[in-house]
């Protein structure tokens, strides 16, 4: 009881990370209505400390928000006006104001809750195993409890009490209470510990094949990769400016725009903690870059091909890479220097690529990118192999083909287009946020797009499908021992299990199986 409570309480949690209560701004005023009567389109408030009553995107407001128990996300992530929230997010120490996208019954956290409760209910392979082998033991035992009786009554000729005494001991002892309790606790257990950890599981079968996994496909962009624009190098030209400086002019200007390359500029400037000079006479020039003026100094942030059309003389070979994105900074029209930015690979990759090579895992790299950047990241992080300038109706030939060797493949997507390639793979992980065709087309999805989550998740469906097999082992392999003797095949030797004893060893095989399903970890 206190094992399946355990794993219920997981999901009471979740439910209750949705307050009942939530701020509605109708005009100037704020009113107090049950989160349940919230519907798409209403505006409301969340304040400091509160949990997010509903999803929504924020209308006005800066905010750091906890979506550990949400997400598995340990650091608090900050959100600004335009961007997404989840409702039972906690909020930290801002004010916002949050549009409804959807009513809380189609919100994320719902979602959440219906596909733990679905994985919950369903049967796997193992678990219909489970039950076939509860039902068998069911009727050896009562035919093993009649058949004793028989053989102490009418061919032993012992007393009526002793042979219906043998006959009880032997059906309470194989009474299939452990085997009936094997395989769902374990379910229970895992499917709660998976959703805190932000693995959600749609279909056991799938998570339980996981163990047999050989290959891992990982998508790049977003997966392996920050999926954002990151400075890598940064480099002077002048004598008389340093990188540094040239960095700190190129991230004045680009503070003031909106682009993605802008953002990961910014960023470095903060990271080194960089002062931003004023700017004047901000342009953006289409297609080409920006232009701005500081310290009476003009200044352009420009791509290659700008710098080739106009200095067609200069003599100065261009130093960009195939798997780099550069700008280059003009003084006064003058090349003085260039910042390179990359789709930077993720911390975590490398220890996820690791950790799939300890359990003898190949992994392979699949992307629409040209050989070069595959080969750079492939190499980097020292994977099995790439498939390049793969197209979308590429990757399921490619999954194909891999079946045909014999591999049992996984395959980790998040876009529209790798639904097909998703649903042909042995395995299907739709990572991030993702498009809602990957989500529905995969067995498993991953809220992060931490590659190590992917690692994670195949070493718990080997640890889950071990604990299935330990207590299905220990269920029914203690029978085979207890059977007989409280048969009484050592009954002229004086050994011989009482009905309170064979009361107690059953009882004891359940506790076994339970603790044995708690202690399951991520």
């Amino acid at each position: 009881m206190k094992s399946v409570a355990g794993a219920s309480k997981e999901l009471e949690l979740l439910v209750q990370m949705l307050p009942a209560i939530a701020h509605k701004l109708e005009g100037e005023q704020v009113l107090d209505v049950k989160t349940d009567s919230l519907v798409q389109g209403d505006l409301i408030l969340i304040k400091p400390g509160e949990s997010v009553a509903a999803d929504g995107i924020i209308s006005d407001g800066e905010s750091y928000l906890n979506e550990s128990m949400l997400t598995g996300e340990s650091v608090p992530v900050k959100k600004q006006s335009g961007e997404k929230i989840i409702g039972g997010s906690i909020n930290g120490n801002g004010s916002l104001k949050v549009k409804i996208s959807h009513a809380s019954k189609d919100s994320y956290l719902s979602r959440v809750i219906k596909l733990v409760e679905d994985a919950q209910k369903t049967k796997s392979k193992t678990q219909l195993l489970a039950d076939k082998a509860a039902k068998i033991l069911t009727i050896v035992a009562l035919a093993s409890g009649f058949l004793t009786f028989i053989f102490w009554k009418w061919i032993a000729n012992e007393t009526f009490v002793f042979a219906l005494e043998r006959m009880v001991t032997v059906i309470v002892i194989c009474c299939p209470h452990a085997l009936g309790l094997a395989v769902p606790l374990v379910v229970a257990t895992s499917t709660s510990l998976s959703a805190k950890k932000g693995l959600l599981i749609k279909n056991r079968t799938t998570f339980e094949n996981a163990r047999k996994i050989t290959t891992v496909l990982f998508d790049k962009t977003g997966t392996l990769t920050e999926g954002k624009f990151q400075v890598v190098r940064y480099q002077s030209f002048l004598d008389n400016v340093s990188a540094e400086q040239l960095l700190q002019y190129a991230a004045a200007i680009e503070q003031k725009s909106e682009h993605p390359i802008a953002s990961g500029i910014v960023a470095k400037a903060l990271e080194l903690k960089l002062s931003f000079p004023d700017v004047i006479g901000f342009e953006a020039i289409t297609g080409k870059g920006v232009e701005g003026i500081i310290d009476n100094r003009e200044i352009l942030l420009v791509s290659p091909k700008y710098v080739r059309e106009k200095f067609k003389d200069s003599q100065m070979e261009l130093n960009d890479k195939a798997d780099e994105t550069v700008i280059y900074v003009l003084l006064d029209n003058e090349i003085a220097g260039i910042i390179a930015l990359a789709d930077k690979i993720r911390p975590e990759s490398k220890d996820a690529i690791r950790v799939l090579h300890e359990s003898k895992i190949r992994s392979i790299l699949l992307t629409g990118d040209n050989s070069k950047v595959a080969k750079s990241v492939s190499d980097e992080l020292q994977m099995d192999g790439f498939f390049a300038e793969v197209l979308p109706e590429q990757k399921l030939e490619k999954i194909q083909e891999l079946q045909s060797k014999g591999e049992f493949v996984a395959m980790t997507g998040d876009g529209v287009n790798d639904a097909p390639a998703l649903a042909q793979a042995d395995v299907g992980i739709a990572v991030g946020s993702g498009s809602d065709i990957a989500a529905e087309t995969a067995g498993i999805i991953l809220v992060n797009s931490n590659p190590k989550d992917i690692a994670n998740l195949i070493l718990f469906g080997k640890a889950t499908y071990r604990k299935m097999i330990q207590n299905l082992i220990w269920a029914t392999g203690y029978n085979v021992v207890a059977l007989p003797l409280t048969a009484g095949v050592l009954y002229k030797w004086n050994i011989m299990l009482s009905p309170a004893m064979g009361a107690v060893l059953m009882s004891l095989s359940t506790i076994v199986v339970a603790i044995n399903a708690k202690s399951l970890k991520v």
